[in-house]
């Protein structure tokens, strides 16, 4: 909010802090950034200009055949979501601080925190956060506030973004311990698994499919780490739900994802949807906000926040976490998209994307020199090693074919020099695959 100040206010703020004047205040800043002169246009666009000069720019865009997953998948959304997610009380709609003026975006959370929690088979699901890695962040601390542990164990084959913004939850506590588990044939290594587990675990995170798309042995983890009394974070897609066994079947402590894949569209850093869901035995440990039902004092139902953990309650030192914010618009596309297609819809597009990744997989190991790194199963994303470096072939046959072939893991995993991680999802056509095929054939 802007509130204007008088001459002698500003003087006596300015004199309070210590400067005499406002410039002073920037004075820290280099003055090639406070006197530049941008020099966006000589003269101002009419609307007419302004329309043309953009519709030029967006026809220099390409449709790029896009076969790159690693977190972010190129899925179909049904046209509903988009039509009903811009109703104006949607996209107006504030955060739900009064709950008598907001029933309606309650209940769409409500409905969001109901379809996740079956889909996921787990007891409570929050109203979303940021993203799946900070989701992630926010169970691993809450794990370690649990059972007042400090090692925190994960898999060589997580997201290693996920594993970036796990460990900058944590800031600068050196106190506690990060320590990975090898995989073998992109899988965790049991045997290291053992070797690392002791009495000072706080939890061990397992991602299913992990970030070479090959799906883990989650009930043995599991059981690994209760044993040991540890707690166990599963993370998954939850597309790849709708055909493998949910985390609520293999005794998941917390389970948390990226939304993405239900129903939001690819774009530069989001925003994406972050799901968190857990036991009801550590909701008093869940970040952010809760959505209950029940029903006034002339027995009508309505939606209220149950719990939250917000930075500016009072006892705010002792909240779970300082979130302060949920995705609410981006929950409910995603609750849309459940909806539309329904547990058989998802059923069906999951299996195209598995179907889809096992075709891509057969063409490319088709070619010469070309093999697949990984043997396990795999949802929608495999790994391929190419017999050159595949970054200069990959800017290659973008520019000729507008084809990415996929991930390049020698930036995450300096001895995959030749990997390639390759993602197929629902949206690809047979002749799509030809072409990756061809377009590869071509330049190896």
């Amino acid at each position: 909010m802007f509130i204007s100040n008088t001459k002698k206010q500003q003087d006596e703020m300015l004199k309070e802090i210590g400067v005499s004047s406002f410039e002073e205040l920037l004075k820290k800043i280099p003055p090639k950034f406070l006197n530049s002169d941008f020099k966006i246009r000589e003269k101002s666009l009419t609307e007419i200009e302004a329309h043309r000069k953009f519709s030029e720019l967006a026809a220099k865009n390409q449709k790029v055949l896009n076969f790159v997953g690693a977190g972010a998948y190129d899925r179909y959304t049904p046209s509903a979501v988009k039509h009903l997610t811009e109703r104006g009380e949607f996209l107006t709609a504030y955060t739900p601080y009064q709950a008598e003026a907001s029933q309606g975006i309650l209940q769409t959370i409500y409905e969001y925190q109901s379809q996740i929690c079956a889909l996921f088979e787990m007891d409570v699901s929050n109203a979303s956060l940021y993203d799946g890695a900070s989701a992630l962040g926010e169970a691993a601390r809450a794990c370690a506030r649990i059972i007042s542990r400090k090692k925190i164990l994960y898999p060589k084959s997580l997201n290693p973004h996920y594993l970036i913004t796990m460990k900058t939850y944590f800031g600068n506590s050196w106190e506690y311990e990060f320590e990975p588990i090898e995989h073998s044939n992109g899988k965790m290594d049991i045997a290291s698994l053992k070797n690392k587990l002791d009495e000072n675990t706080a939890c061990v995170i397992a991602q299913s499919p992990n970030f070479f798309g090959i799906l883990e042995d989650m009930p043995e983890i599991s059981e690994l780490a209760h044993a040991k009394g540890a707690l166990f974070i599963a993370v998954t897609d939850p597309m790849s739900l709708a055909i493998i066994n949910p985390p609520g079947s293999y005794d998941a402590d917390f389970a948390v994802a990226e939304g993405q894949s239900l129903g939001l569209p690819l774009n530069y850093g989001g925003p994406y949807l972050g799901i968190f869901t857990c036991k009801k035995t550590h909701i008093r440990q869940m970040p952010g906000r809760l959505v209950s039902i029940t029903t006034d004092t002339d027995g009508k139902r309505g939606f209220v926040l149950t719990l939250q953990a917000r930075e500016q309650h009072i006892r705010r030192d002792k909240a779970a976490s300082n979130i302060c914010s949920n995705e609410a618009l981006c929950a409910l596309m995603a609750t849309i998209y459940m909806t539309l297609l329904g547990p058989e819809g998802m059923k069906e597009a999951a299996e195209s994307n598995a179907f889809n990744a096992r075709y891509a997989l057969k063409k490319l190991s088709a070619i010469n020199g070309i093999s697949r790194r990984f043997n396990g199963s795999f949802f929608n994303e495999f790994v391929i090693d190419l017999p050159k470096e595949p970054d200069e072939l990959r800017k290659k046959i973008l520019k000729e074919n507008n084809i990415d072939i996929g991930l390049p893991l020698k930036k995450f995993y300096p001895a995959m020099g030749n990997s390639l991680l390759v993602c197929a999802t629902e949206t690809k056509t047979k002749d799509d695959m030809d072409r990756l095929a061809a377009a590869l054939r071509k330049n190896l």
